[in-house]
């Protein structure tokens, strides 16, 4: 006879179902795992062994082949411990065999029989319910098990409990959400004193969703301005939570004492970060910092420090909003739905333009204005200048807070989620083409100005749609149906600012 276990692999966030087949059979002794599995998945046996002699038991002088089906998908990770031991556990009549077949299992083994913590638990238990299955878990996973909704998970410590709780001797208890306070502060943008055009421009950048790049010295308050973008922007909803606490469990980024992610991510990778950090990759696929941005927001400072494989790499999740890792035996799709936010200096120096500025101007300016293509240039809706802070400017009244602003962003996408219901798209930034023209609303003045700045401008039709995304947000914003001559004036002055030397 032939003990079955559910359990799953992982590709991306997706999860793969996967049957684990333990068999007994005479001849020499020997404890064997086939099916693609690699070096985690074939330490096991070791692992196992020990946690078995823990409990008082010892592995039968008989051939143990433990096969991992599909046999042409790779197993990897360590959560396949648990499953091939409740194999083992039933061939041996341990634990009652129906038993073993009514739940997706994942747990890692400790050599003292302890079920130690794994990662993707909240994607396997949601694959659980959709299957109609229990789930056997760790103890330390079961709250995020938990947020499934599945009204039959087993979380235990330890190998022992859970082999007493499927033979009816104990009783584990169900798993309870826990609900971490919403404590988290935001810095607020009444803090930054002057910059008035920039904070225009990262409100028109969070009601739209638009990308933004900030153009200025050191110190004008570029990276200020960036961290106060996630406080105007409006909560995660309950189905968007779910989805960036998949990818978050996938990565392990879920906190030990708290829930669902419920902010909206905030990546700021550091400048010498790789192709595989910024996009994913690596032995294992695992997600890069686009897909842990999704929903939320990334943070490219010093844009032109980074290396130009990867600001190149970036132009496929921000047209596309997902990231699609190539390997031999398969392609890997994560979801990388975020809004770009970038900042730079003029120059290598940072004064280019000012009296402090190093003698190699301007050649030090084209080197460095040239590391960034025109192709990724062309993928920011808004570009904007800010300036060294003059005296004055500190000296003046604290401008709006962020929460006053915030307040406008969300009517402006309530506004969008109005106009765009029953379509793919939520914001202005997905729009295009025909829905650019459906629900441009352009009055014939606006299209006048329109047509006049293509040609002086020379815009691109990328660049023109953008144009056009911008000024609807705009219009929004004021709560306007049309969009109006001025509006599309303010989003070209935006979309105008270049790099000059």
């Amino acid at each position: 006879m032939v003990a079955r276990v559910h359990t799953v692999a992982f590709q991306g966030i997706e999860t793969k179902d996967v049957s684990v087949q333990v068999h007994l059979a005479n001849g020499m002794p020997g404890f064997s795992i086939v099916g693609l599995a690699d070096k985690a998945v074939a330490e096991s046996r070791e692992r196992i062994k020990a946690a078995f002699h823990s409990m008082g038991l010892s592995l039968p002088s008989k051939k143990i082949t433990v096969n991992l089906a599909p046999a042409d998908l790779l197993k990897e990770g360590s959560h396949f411990d648990l499953p091939i031991a409740i194999g083992l556990l039933a061939e041996l009549g341990a634990i009652p065999l129906e038993e073993s077949g009514r739940y997706i299992v994942l747990g890692e083994l400790a050599l003292d029989g302890r079920i130690s913590r794994v990662l993707g638990v909240l994607p396997a238990a949601m694959a659980a319910v959709a299957h109609e299955y229990g789930l056997i878990c760790p103890h330390a996973n079961g709250w995020e098990a938990a947020w499934s909704g599945n009204k039959d998970i087993i979380a235990a410590e330890n190998l022992l409990d859970l082999v007493n709780h499927l033979n009816g001797e104990t009783n584990l208890p169900q798993p309870t959400i826990k609900v971490e306070d919403d404590c988290q502060q935001y810095e607020d943008l009444k803090d930054i004193r002057g910059q008035e055009i920039a904070k225009r421009a990262l409100e028109i950048a969070a009601a739209g969703g638009h990308n933004m790049m900030m153009i200025g010295p050191p110190g004008s308050g570029k990276s200020m301005l960036a961290k106060r973008l996630p406080g105007l922007l409006p909560p995660l909803r309950a189905e968007e939570m779910l989805e960036v606490s998949v990818i978050a469990s996938i990565a392990g980024m879920l906190k030990d004492a708290g829930g669902l992610v419920r902010q909206r991510p905030y990546r700021d990778p550091h400048s010498s970060s790789s192709m595989a950090a910024m996009v994913g990759g690596g032995r294992n696929a695992k997600p890069g910092e686009v897909t842990m941005a999704h929903l939320g927001v990334l943070f490219l400072d010093e844009l032109p420090e980074f290396s130009r494989i990867v600001l190149e790499s970036l132009r496929q999740p921000v047209e596309q909003g997902t990231v699609t890792i190539a390997r031999v035996n398969n392609h890997i799709t994560y979801p990388s739905r975020f809004q770009l936010l970038a900042a730079m200096n003029p120059c290598k120096c940072g004064y280019f333009g000012e009296a402090k500025a190093c003698s190699k101007v301007p050649r030090c300016a084209e080197d460095y204005q040239g590391r960034i293509s025109g192709p990724l240039l062309d993928r920011f809706d808004i570009r904007v200048d800010v300036p060294s802070i003059k005296l004055s400017e500190l000296e003046s009244a604290q401008g709006e807070d962020s929460a006053t602003v915030r307040e406008r962003v969300l009517r402006a996408r309530e506004i969008q989620a109005q106009r765009y219901k029953g379509t793919n798209i939520t914001l202005n930034a997905y729009a295009d083409g025909e829905q650019l023209v459906a629900f441009g609303s352009l009055c014939p003045e606006s299209q006048e100005v329109l047509k006049k700045s293509m040609d002086k401008f020379n815009l691109s039709m990328r660049a023109f749609n953008r144009v056009l995304r911008v000024a609807r947000t705009i219009a929004d914003l004021s709560g306007e149906e049309n969009v109006k001559k001025h509006h599309i004036i303010e989003a070209l002055s935006f979309r105008n600012v270049k790099l000059k030397v």
